[in-house]
């Protein structure tokens, strides 16, 4: 993870070399914007961007922060794979805006 207090970047790499990301800018104190999702062809398959994305959500949780997730790919893998989370939408611009809570 990099993070400069502007924006990050959850990252994959190999051997150094970064064949995958999520960024995020952060938007106030207590949010970030989960704006991109990129893997390596050499990737495909291997559920690269799902471990990305869990590792959002841990941060968000570590942190106690708001994501609005902007990249589609996100929202998507979010929805499917956190079930147990309570999604509120609010629609903005066409883009959807997550608030995440934990469900009792």
């Amino acid at each position: 993870m990099r993070d400069d207090g502007k924006k990050g970047q959850f990252v994959i790499d190999i051997d150094g070399k970064v064949l995958a990301g999520m960024t995020y800018v952060w938007a106030g104190l207590n949010k970030i914007i989960v704006d991109h999702t990129l893997a390596d062809k050499s990737l495909q398959g291997k559920n690269v961007g799902k471990q990305l994305v869990h590792r959002a959500v841990l941060f968000g949780r570590e942190k106690q922060i708001k994501i609005l997730q902007l990249c589609p790919f996100a929202s998507a893998v979010f929805a499917k794979k956190y079930p147990t989370i309570k999604l509120n939408f609010t629609t903005l611009n066409q883009i959807a805006k997550f608030n995440f809570i934990e469900n009792g």
